[in-house]
């Protein structure tokens, strides 16, 4: 578990104490220091890099006693109480638990008040993205028209969701990740000043784990000098945050250059006996070929890599790889990354991944490079069957010749490639992805069933999310077109997604968030849009009469019209269009 009292204990208390925001530091203090502060600021960037700390240092600056001014001195009554937040007039709210429009229109309903104990009111409003669309309506009537003696700080590590109504009443700073270089200098001071004795190379490593959040590097440490006893050195952070060192990993991609199976799922044993995680694993694999690949790119690189320290001691490592490979290989493990989390055998899977990348440095560079080359040399081994699809489609072409001839067949129907180009036909759905009583539906499509279960499909959407989110990958992909009784009748894009949602399991999931968030039991229907756009147009009927003549034909005997079973056998119902 992850202490915080080095973090709380060197928490920044005024501006100088900032690292890396120097840029919104400085435009702030100038802001103080000429009266012209703002009722309304957005905080936004990457966890841990301030931008809480800098609302308060701020809330201080401007209620100090002897200010308002560009540095707070931390030794008035305010500015200590501010600290210890024994403010009422300076709040910090949680949008992520005060999300709703009540407590909105609460605090709406507390900023008329002048404030009693300090200079300004400061509302610090953290996570502002996690408030609902009703509660951003009902704050943004505060932001147009706010007391002189108010100020919102809003912070969030995602901006992009806020509405732009209340994005352009505030002024806007990016806070950015801070530089490895400034952090590494700041953990030093700061393990210097506490007693700690800490190696540069363990320092520069926990600032690359922390992402850039100088609160996530202080956490770290403080984690890694409780267990050692101040003593902090690289190879403990590696043990403690399950890290692997790059000679390790170096170890590792010899084995997959050479294309060494057995001795890439030796090492693989060893991490995992180690208390190595799989996918923490698989992360810093990924790290690592990308870091070898800015080494490959990029002349001396230093800053560059994530997990390398010492880029200059693997450049004859990644000299030993193509960029292709190296792009292919980070395409791979990012692949079964997605997919080990939602496995159950994660090990398998970075096994399996592994086991992959074994495969990729046998051929040589030229075959990465080029291809085309490739394509070429893999034709004669394919040459076989490609010249028995040629006899096929010549039996074809003489079967469909002879019934033109003998009348059986309008020769409209079997013009060739150079009529269809011309005047392109839709591809005619199959049976199962048209609603028996579509005509039904298509009455109903504007009912007030309907509009009532259109209005509540967001939450329908969210409950599947809920439920089961690889589910509401595929089912995103559908949209509601209309409502029959107790059916909801919801048409796909891709056909993919909409075979996937009416698998037996991912449509009971939907059925049941729809039974739960409409109210009553509703039971899931689906087609394609582009079958539901074409009915709407009136092409509805001509698609059941040429679904008719398909199950006609298919009731038949075969041998009656034996071309239809041939051509649907060598090219699927979905390429075959059969006319009258």
């Amino acid at each position: 578990m992850k202490h915080i009292a080095l973090y709380r204990a060197w928490r920044p208390q005024s501006f100088q104490d900032m690292v890396g925001q120097q840029h919104i530091i400085q435009t702030l203090q100038n802001a103080i220091r000429e009266q012209r502060v703002s009722h309304a600021y957005l905080f936004s960037g990457p966890r841990g890099t301030g931008k809480t700390t800098t609302a308060k240092v701020l809330a201080k600056a401007v209620n100090c006693e002897r200010g308002p001014a560009p540095e707070p001195c931390n030794e008035c009554e305010s500015c200590r109480r501010i600290t210890a937040g024994a403010v009422m007039d300076v709040q910090e709210i949680d949008a992520a638990s005060n999300r709703g429009v009540e407590e909105i229109r609460d605090l709406r309903e507390k900023v008329k008040y002048a404030p009693t104990e300090v200079r300004q009111k400061v509302y610090i409003i953290d996570e502002v993205h996690m408030l609902t669309t009703e509660a951003f309506n009902a704050l943004l009537k505060t932001l147009e028209e706010p007391p002189p003696h108010v100020m919102f700080i809003l912070a969030t590590t995602e901006p992009h969701k806020l509405p732009a109504t209340i994005i352009s009443r505030c002024q806007r700073f990016d806070f950015r990740r801070v530089s490895l270089e400034e952090q590494t200098q700041r953990l030093a001071q700061i393990a210097k000043e506490e007693g700690m004795e800490a190696e540069t190379e363990a320092l520069q490593y926990i600032a690359r784990l922390s992402d850039g959040g100088m609160r996530d590097a202080l956490s770290i440490l403080d984690q890694i000098a409780s267990f050692t006893g101040g003593h902090v050195s690289y190879e403990q952070v590696l043990s403690m945050t399950g890290g692997i060192a790059s000679e390790q990993f170096g170890r590792l991609a010899g084995a997959i250059q050479k294309g060494d199976a057995g001795l890439v799922l030796q090492i693989v044993e060893e991490f995992m006996q180690e208390g190595k995680s799989a996918d923490k694993c698989m992360e810093n694999l990924l790290y690592y070929f990308r870091d070898l690949l800015m080494i490959q790119m990029i002349p001396n690189v230093t800053q560059l890599t994530d997990r390398v320290l010492h880029p200059e001691e693997y450049k004859e490592m990644a000299a030993s790889f193509t960029r292709q490979q190296l792009f292919h290989m980070i395409d791979t493990l990012n692949r079964y990354q997605s997919e080990m989390k939602y496995s159950s055998q994660p090990q398998t899977l970075f096994e399996v991944a592994l086991l992959k990348l074994c495969g990729i440095p046998q051929g040589s560079a030229a075959e990465f490079d080029q291809p085309q080359a490739r394509q070429t040399s893999a034709a004669p081994a394919d040459s076989s069957e490609v010249n028995q699809l040629k006899r096929q489609v010549a039996a074809l072409e003489k079967k469909l010749e002879k019934l033109i001839q003998g009348g059986s067949v309008p020769s409209g129907a079997a013009s060739g490639a150079p009529a269809r180009a011309s005047q392109p036909a839709p591809r005619m759905s199959s049976a199962a992805k048209i609603p028996a009583n579509l005509d039904q539906f298509l009455a109903r499509k504007s009912s007030p069933e309907f509009v009532e279960v259109q209005r509540q499909w967001g939450q329908v959407l969210q409950g599947v999310k809920d439920e089961k989110v690889t589910v509401h990958a595929w089912f995103m992909d559908g949209d509601p077109v209309s409502v029959l009784e107790d059916a909801v009748l919801v048409a796909f894009k891709n056909n993919i997604h909409r075979e996937t949602t009416e698998k037996p399991a991912n449509k009971q999931v939907i059925e049941g968030v729809l039974h739960d968030k409409l109210g009553k039991p509703y039971h899931l229907v689906t087609m394609m849009q582009r079958d539901w756009a074409a009915a709407i147009e009136g092409a509805g009927t001509q698609q059941k009469e040429e679904l008719k003549l398909e199950h006609e034909h298919e009731g038949k005997d075969p041998n009656e019209k034996p071309w239809i079973d041939e051509a649907l056998q060598m090219f699927g119902e979905d390429l075959v269009i059969i006319k009258d």
